[in-house]
């Protein structure tokens, strides 16, 4: 699958067009969809009126860093949310499938043929609920998809897809979730991907401080403190933990004394579902405390992504997938999921890179250094 970066690149060179990426895009996707399901709506006209409009973009002479290529929107709604996208040249081809009525777990998705199957393994869901963007991306059908993020879903369909799910820090992005736990997010096959939706979305990036260049620190946590997660998950997560540092992204600190978060899931439910706010805004309290803490200490907080492997599509039975990737969304603070590698289902788990909030340019240039 040629990336985003690669498809603007021909696209503005001359060597290709929009209406030629965005053809062969609706062409994977009307051959693998049927079995993939990844799609909830396929925009074929509409995507075709607008990569013929990219093209004129192009040969009026103006600069569009993500020419012609063809994305993924979460959900029904249209490409609310991807106006940024569509102006620096993205066209949208469909609505990727999200949880159908009545589902009782998010990790789950329903297309228009049926339920979202696994790339890796059609017995397994891909997460969710960003469950069609993590499969259209993983399949190759599209190299961009939007997704949406209140407790992890974006990073857990990434891990489970073996792709790059970024979380934008909370509110730093506009979104329609009343409660403010959501941020929107992307998931791409490429970092480099993901980098360059992170300049459509939030603009130029940030001047960087004076003084010497030092590599990140990072401190690596298991289980956060409260979550017990399963030893296949730990050990590839702390595996890529480990080759990053080999390579000189980051630099692991002693393990000191271990991060121990109070469990967000009640702090979540009551704010999602209106229950207990004092005890919410309790846990709330001494989580930023800790976590302020730690990112006194470390550039970075390194755990794996997910607390155990994709489930069957009978459901995840009463294990919270959220259990490593909700706090953040409490919290607020930016998170990604890079692929780890594939445990012995033949399925991929992710390693989940946490930063200080706004610091998303951190974890992109950490993450743009693996080599696997």
């Amino acid at each position: 699958m040629t990336s985003a970066r690669e498809i603007a690149a021909a696209v503005r060179s001359g060597a290709s067009t929009a209406v030629e990426a965005v053809t062969a895009a609706l062409a994977r996707i009307e051959r693998v969809d049927p079995v993939l399901c990844a799609f909830a709506e396929v925009w074929e006209e509409a995507a075709l009126r607008g990569a013929r409009a990219v093209d004129e973009r192009i040969a009026a002479g103006e600069h569009l860093p993500l020419a012609g290529v063809p994305i993924g929107v979460k959900g029904r709604r249209g490409p609310r949310g991807a106006g940024p996208l569509i102006a620096a040249g993205c066209v949208p081809v469909g609505a990727t499938a999200v949880p159908g009525p009545g589902t009782a777990w998010q990790t789950w998705g329903l297309g228009r043929y049926g339920r979202t199957v696994n790339p890796w393994r059609y017995d397994r869901t891909p997460g969710g609920s960003s469950a069609g963007s993590a499969a259209a991306v993983a399949a190759g059908l599209v190299p961009l998809a939007t997704g949406s993020d209140g407790a992890g879903s974006v990073r857990i369909p990434a891990a489970w897809c073996g792709v790059v799910g970024l979380k934008a820090t909370n509110g730093r992005l506009p979104s329609a979730d009343r409660t403010g736990l959501a941020a929107p997010g992307v998931l791409t096959r490429c970092v480099a991907d993901a980098e360059a939706y992170w300049r459509a979305m939030a603009g130029p990036a940030e001047t960087p401080g004076g003084g010497e260049r030092r590599t990140p620190t990072a401190l690596w946590s298991a289980g956060l403190g409260f979550a017990g997660p399963d030893s296949e998950p730990v050990a590839l997560a702390r595996a890529a933990a480990h080759r990053l540092a080999d390579a000189g992204a980051v630099r692991l600190l002693p393990p000191g004394r271990p991060l121990r978060l109070e469990d967000p899931g009640p702090a979540w439910l009551a704010l999602r579902d209106g229950g207990d706010l004092g005890t919410a805004a309790r846990v709330r309290a001494v989580n930023d405390r800790r976590l302020g803490a730690l990112f006194r200490r470390a550039d970075l907080l390194m755990t794996p992504t997910t607390p155990c492997a994709a489930h069957g599509h009978d459901g995840p039975g009463d294990r919270y997938s959220t259990a490593l990737t909700w706090a953040f969304n409490l919290s607020g603070h930016p998170a990604l999921s890079l692929p780890a590698g594939l445990g012995r289902d033949g399925c991929p788990v992710g390693l989940q890179l946490v930063a200080a909030r706004g610091r998303e340019e951190l974890l992109l240039a950490v993450a743009g250094s693996a080599r696997w």
